[in-house]
């Protein structure tokens, strides 16, 4: 980002809200870097951009949000997340550019950012302070006004003369001036903006009670004998805005904290850092003007800004958000280090071999930005109740007052408000977003990433578990048991030409291969990956290798349990591969834990039946397929499915995209290449198989809290409703309802944190 640019950013960050912003720094092409990406496989030059939306507080302004940008020519669609506040925007830059639809924006009130500024230190801190501020003045003249209010309340009628009287009133209405106009302020500010758009939103109905509760009581303090009566609500008003910023404050705290992990990782780059120069001295720069091959210096608790070789002697690395790994690692002099990993001891210099989007962090980044923004089927159906349910309540409140006015002129009013403020859709809005936020955050810290937060609603109903082997149920690195060889060629070169075009496959096959072999003595003309069969390539001098299963290499399968990886040249087969599995570390109590819940296991792989035979015997397996194709899985979990069963499919993430895009539900074990290039739902980066247990425990957790909160919201309404339509309910412990009603919902959502 250029420095004018930057210096933009900084004069809006501190200009007030209702300021109009010098958008076009969001048309800068090294800040629109950070947070746009362009959409593959989409004709022309469109492109999706994440954002975060300041002056949010509910569902309604989310909904503000879509319509304002949507409108925008070139905008091909917007989604905003209530509980993250942030919003995707699909969009052709050929049409439009992002200052366009950000101005949008800002002309219904609300500020876009990145999410790096938006999570920045001073950003954090003053929408902190403002808040402390709106709430220590409502607080303060709360006390007040109750102090000079309690007088009325407690004195025999006649026993306080008219002066005094008018005197206590007249301070009250001072006293509620502040309250009205600067407490009361984010109230009035949203309302206004939903009315401009022609909405109602969830501020509403507060913004309303708060001002005829204000224009009754400054009636009577003006002409107590008028139609109004001689009761004021001054307290009553002043308490209820004390306990609704109390309360929003609060949930605001509580929200961070069921988002802390996810931002956490997602914004722990460094903002700067010290480069070397050719002539070896050191100058800070921007991490966003960094380049393969430079010498960075990075300090101890600070993030490597990019994947990067060790210079230094050692270092010790922190890795758990990125690999679910809790101990610190110890690196040593030309070992790798992954951008977003934490250097814990030790001021360290570093070579710079990958940045930006082509980082492992990048593409984990990606994934949790992907979560954020969607919005599981249960929040979009809550988000439409609300709307129509906020019109319900501004309806009822008038019938209340209406009815309260003919039968008793003295409670309309406070009834009519209670029922205005008492009611409260922020829960209903609230109550599956933050639990699925609060547990994405949980999985996060222990290395499993949600790509789709709809899994955890799905994982709720799934009956039967499938598993690929290879890399999967089984460890990574396989054990070289025999090598079978065309004859004239030896051991030592049918292992080189293995390891060499096994050199760029993820496959756990293929790392197993590169292990034994010398691959720096061939090079390559063409080589490619099929998923399924194995690599094929040409050498130099145009002849065709192939390394893979027995009828991709025209090789006959050889006896044992063995799984075999065959290799053949222009003239046929050439060696074929013996290599031993042993199931992966836990495998066998997870497969167990998913039977026990009475689950179905099935076992798919692509590899011969006695090594797949063998595993599903240690394993306890009884469903179980050998030599599937890709095609042939998906045929599998396709006639699961027609059976009626909801499928969970567990794969490495390499070969297995149609089968994890034809299941309900699907993970991935994590890889880097998994990262860019799996279809799944989740991805467990710590490659712990028994973190696939934890998903699914997790999702079942989830949907509990999900209901405990929606039966919360409901039965709170249906309650209080009615207590403050009767007149039994005053509007400042309407107040207390309506924060606290939200405040027990994102709690409630809190205890997922500890999932383990």
């Amino acid at each position: 980002m250029s420095d004018s640019a930057a210096a933009s950013w900084l004069a809006n960050h501190r200009g007030a809200l209702e300021v109009r912003d010098d958008f076009r720094a969001l048309d800068d092409d090294e800040e629109q870097a950070t947070f746009t990406v362009p959409i593959s496989g989409q004709p022309g030059a469109l492109c999706e951009s994440r954002l975060v939306v300041q002056g949010m507080y509910c569902a309604a302004c989310a909904d503000a949000v879509e319509a304002a940008i949507a409108r925008q020519p070139g905008v091909i669609s917007a989604q905003v997340n209530a509980a993250t506040r942030r919003v995707t925007v699909r969009w052709d830059r050929a049409a439009t550019q992002a200052s366009d639809w950000a101005q949008a924006a800002g002309a219904v009130g609300y500020r876009l950012l990145p999410a790096h500024i938006a999570s920045s230190q001073e950003e954090l801190i003053k929408a902190q302070r403002s808040a402390l501020w709106r709430l220590f003045v409502a607080g303060f003249c709360a006390m007040q006004v109750m102090m000079y209010s309690w007088p009325l309340y407690i004195a025999e009628p006649g026993s306080i003369s008219p002066d005094i009287d008018r005197l206590l009133r007249w301070a009250s209405w001072w006293l509620s001036l502040p309250v009205l106009l600067f407490a009361s302020q984010p109230f009035f500010a949203s309302a206004w903006r939903d009315l401009r758009q022609g909405r109602i939103g969830m501020d509403f109905p507060v913004t309303v009670g708060i001002g005829v509760t204000f224009a009754v009581s400054t009636a009577s303090t003006y002409d107590p004998s008028g139609p109004w009566g001689q009761d004021i609500w001054f307290d009553s008003l002043t308490m209820l805005v004390f306990f609704l910023l109390g309360g929003r404050y609060l949930e605001a705290k509580a929200r961070a904290k069921t988002a802390g992990a996810l931002d956490a990782l997602m914004t722990r780059l460094p903002e700067s850092l010290e480069r070397q120069q050719a002539d070896g001295a050191w100058q800070r720069v921007s991490a966003r003007r960094l380049l393969v091959g430079d010498v960075v210096r990075v300090g101890p608790g600070q993030s490597f800004p990019g994947d990067a070789i060790l210079l230094s002697e050692a270092a010790t690395v922190d890795e758990a958000l990125l690999t679910g790994e809790a101990l610190p690692l110890d690196k040593r002099q030309g070992e790798a280090v992954i951008a977003g990993s934490r250097n814990l001891a030790g001021r360290v210099m570093v070579r710079l071999s990958a940045v930006g989007q082509s980082t492992r962090f990048a593409q984990i980044v990606a994934l949790m930005e992907r979560a954020l923004h969607e919005r599981p089927r249960l929040a979009v159906l809550a988000d439409r109740i609300a709307g129509p349910f906020l019109l319900g309540v501004v309806v009822l409140s008038a019938a209340v007052g209406l009815y309260w006015w003919g039968q008793d002129p003295s409670r309309a009013l406070a009834a009519a408000v209670s029922v205005l403020i008492v009611t409260c859709p922020c829960a209903l809005s609230l109550a599956t977003p933050a639990a699925m936020l609060s547990t994405a955050g949980a999985l996060a810290r222990q290395g499993v990433l949600l790509q789709r937060m709809q899994a955890l609603e799905a994982l709720t109903g799934v009956q039967a578990v499938v598993f690929d082997k290879t890399g999967t149920l089984t460890a990574e690195r396989l054990q070289l048991r025999g090598v079978v060889l065309r004859e004239g060629v030896t051991r030592a070169e049918a292992l080189a030409w293995a390891a060499s075009l096994a050199q760029d496959s993820m496959h756990p096959l293929s790392q197993s291969l590169r292990a034994e072999g010398d691959a720096a003595a061939h090079d390559w003309r063409s080589w490619q990956e099929v998923p399924g069969r194995g690599i094929e390539a040409l050498d130099t001098q145009g002849r065709r290798w192939r390394l893979g299963s027995a009828d991709w290499c025209g090789a006959s399968t050889l006896g044992g349990e063995h799984t075999q990886v065959h290799l053949a040249d222009a003239q046929g087969w050439v060696a074929s591969f013996q290599l031993q599995e042993a199931p992966r570390e836990g495998a066998l109590d997870v497969v167990q834990a998913f039977q026990q819940a009475g689950l179905e296991v099935h076992l798919l792989s692509g590899d011969q039946p006695g090594a797949v035979q063998r595993v599903a015997t240690l394993l306890g397996i009884k469903h179980v397929q050998a030599q599937v194709t890709p095609e042939g899985k998906t045929q599998a979990i396709a006639a699961l499915q027609a059976r009626g069963l909801s499928v969970l499919m567990v794969g490495d993430g390499m070969n297995d995209a149609p089968v994890l895009s034809q299941s309900d539900v699907s993970v991935a074990m994590g890889s880097g290449a998994a990262l860019a290039q799996t279809q799944a739902d989740a991805v467990v980066q710590s490659a712990r198989l028994d973190d696939v247990l934890v998903l699914w425990r997790a999702g079942l957790a989830t949907l509990r809290v999900v209901r405990q909160n929606l039966w919360w919201a409901l039965g709170y309404n249906l309650i209080a409703v009615p207590l403050a339509a009767a007149g039994w309910m005053p509007p400042w412990v309407a107040g207390i309802g309506m924060a606290g009603s939200s405040l027990v919902v994102v709690l409630n959502a809190l205890r997922l944190r500890r999932l383990q």
